[in-house]
């Protein structure tokens, strides 16, 4: 069977699991709709946590950048992996103990205000959409290969597939549909991986392999030193040694770790579970089953960076073989052949440089460059579109309790009946998918890029105000207030004027501080603190029944009765 074919094959069937899951798991009331009915096992809210968590950029982009950043590009797993032992350990717990469905409630409650409770639904809403947009946008680049379609229908298969099971089983069908497609997208993840690592180094076990020694067809030496080598050979940066400066790398990763750990739709999967102490459980299993890719993704990075400049370098451009020539109809590898000699030249000097590889490519890519077999590349495909959608799913659901729950319900329409509620949650949705297919369409960067501005953007605005809700008793309505606006204000003032109104001036030279767009949401999230706590000082205290919550909290216990 071919790839086109294999890929047809698998697509159905992972496909046809999830829509008959969300068939099965059709969510009749608004509490499964939102919270899966709370009912949700430890161990499978921790495998649906992975997969709501990593999105097509953790799957499909971040091995991509590492491909070509190098150590500079291990900031993502820095960052990301950092901020969810800080979101297990530090939010989430205390978050489920106080008994609320969405962040905004939480927000709104604990600072006993409906504006503070709009603001978060704001920035829950801007967040999602940004984070969305990302996952449509991994979705049109595996459909657009795979499927031999144009980007373009690629994204629109997937906002049609995504909308059906959201729509349909809500938090309840997604978490169920969620468990399904991360053990679909780790398999294929894992596979393809020692597939290469066997045949490169020897070693099934991708984390070795990447430390060992390559075998003899590949020019043996490590692995590593390989690389150096054939990157300083062809003018690239050397791939162990960084580039960025110090403080940028340092604020992307705060910036990720803050963002991961003011993600609403991670935090929202720790009301799904019965108790507090379930929630704590659910943190643990979901870090060990993030930990597997995660680990696993800087020897993806560096497998499939040797085979590409081995298989493409000074190489003759009749030659090349047949997936290749396939990405290029898609648009994200080009060749130019400036000096007409029908060689590639690739090389790290633009100016004599022939060949352009979108980063996004390599992971699906790499499998067909070390030539394994139809069937695993295929499964990669089937990985990388579960990875896109499970996430996708998360944040749409976010988005539609944000509009139903948190801004009708609780604001503008508190009389609303629950069927009605319901209906305007399953609306918003139709709504939101095609404002992100849109976006995804036409995004401004790398998937793994687009997603770092969320995570600047939640980090600027949800992470201080959770944190100090939880642990700070003094803060008040105002100080919160003022804090979010601040902080996501000059983040998303930040991040568009370098990425949609002149792009033409991002680089280091015009940062501020040298902070990079990516890392900006850092010191968005200093300037939320020093604003909260500043007019939280000048402004009355929080009522004494706040107070005492904010102590029970803290607590041994179950949720607190209200």
């Amino acid at each position: 069977m071919s790839v086109q074919a294999w890929t047809y094959l698998f697509v159905f069937l992972s496909f046809s699991l999830y829509i008959g899951i969300a068939i099965w798991s059709r969510a009749s009331s608004t509490k499964e709709f939102y919270v899966a009915g709370g009912g949700v096992t430890p161990l499978a809210n921790g495998m649906a946590t992975a997969a709501d968590w990593m999105s097509a950029a953790s799957f499909i982009s971040m091995a991509g950048l590492i491909s070509f950043l190098g150590r500079d590009g291990t900031f993502y797993l820095m960052g990301w992996t950092g901020g969810y032992v800080l979101l297990a350990l530090l939010l989430a717990p205390y978050l489920r103990k106080f008994g609320k469905f969405t962040v905004p409630d939480f927000i709104g409650d604990r600072y006993y205000s409906q504006t503070a409770r709009l603001i978060a639904v704001f920035c829950a809403i801007s967040v999602s959409f940004v984070y969305v947009c990302g996952q449509m946008q991994g979705a049109g680049i595996v459909f657009s290969r795979f499927l031999e379609v144009d980007f373009t229908t690629g994204v629109l298969i997937g906002m049609t597939i995504v909308f059906f099971y959201a729509v349909l089983g809500g938090m309840k069908g997604i978490t169920y549909t969620q468990v399904a497609q991360y053990c679909v997208l780790i398999f294929a993840f894992m596979v393809p991986a020692i597939f290469i690592s066997i045949m490169m180094t020897g070693q099934a076990v991708p984390q070795i392999g990447f430390g060992s020694e390559l075998t003899e067809a590949y020019g043996g030496g490590y692995l590593l030193d390989r690389l150096d080598g054939l990157s300083e050979q062809l003018g690239f940066a050397t791939y162990t040694e960084g580039q960025r400066s110090t403080q940028d790398v340092f604020f992307i990763t705060a910036a990720l770790m803050f963002g991961t750990a003011g993600l609403p739709h991670v935090i929202i999967r720790f009301f799904t579970v019965p108790s507090v102490r379930d929630a704590r459980k659910s943190a643990g299993y979901a870090l060990v089953f993030i930990a597997i890719l995660y680990t696993t993704a800087p020897a993806v990075a560096a497998f499939a960076r040797t085979n590409l400049i081995n298989t493409v370098s000074n190489a003759e451009y009749v030659s090349m073989p047949e997936w290749f020539s396939k990405w290029e109809d898609t648009g994200l590898i080009t060749f130019d052949d400036k000096n007409n000699d029908g060689i590639i030249q690739y090389v790290g000097d633009p100016e004599t440089n022939e060949l352009n590889v979108n980063r996004d490519i390599m992971v699906l890519a790499n499998p067909e460059i070390a030539e394994l077999p139809a069937w695993v590349i295929a499964l990669v495909v089937a990985g990388a579109l579960a990875a896109a959608l499970s996430t996708a799913a998360g944040l749409l659901l976010v988005i539609s309790t944000s509009v139903a729950h948190d801004m009708l319900k609780r604001t503008f329409m508190p009389d609303i009946t629950e069927k009605q509620e319901l209906a305007c949650a399953r609306g918003s949705i139709f709504v939101a998918v095609l404002i992100a297919g849109y976006y995804g369409i036409n995004a401004p960067a790398y998937v793994a890029q687009v997603v770092a501005f969320a995570f600047g953007l939640a980090a600027a605005s949800f992470f201080p105000a959770i944190v100090l809700g939880i642990f700070q008793k003094r803060m008040n309505k105002e100080g919160a207030i003022a804090g979010m606006v601040v902080g996501f204000t000059f983040t998303a003032a930040y991040i568009i004027y370098f990425k949609i109104i002149n792009p033409a001036a991002d680089s280091a030279d015009n940062w501020f501080f040298g902070i990079s767009p990516e890392g900006i949401g850092s010191l968005g999230t200093v300037a939320n603190l020093v604003v909260a706590l500043t007019v939280a000082r000048f402004t009355p205290e929080p009522p004494a029944t706040v107070q005492e919550i904010v102590e029970n909290i803290r607590l041994p216990g179950e949720a607190i009765p209200r």
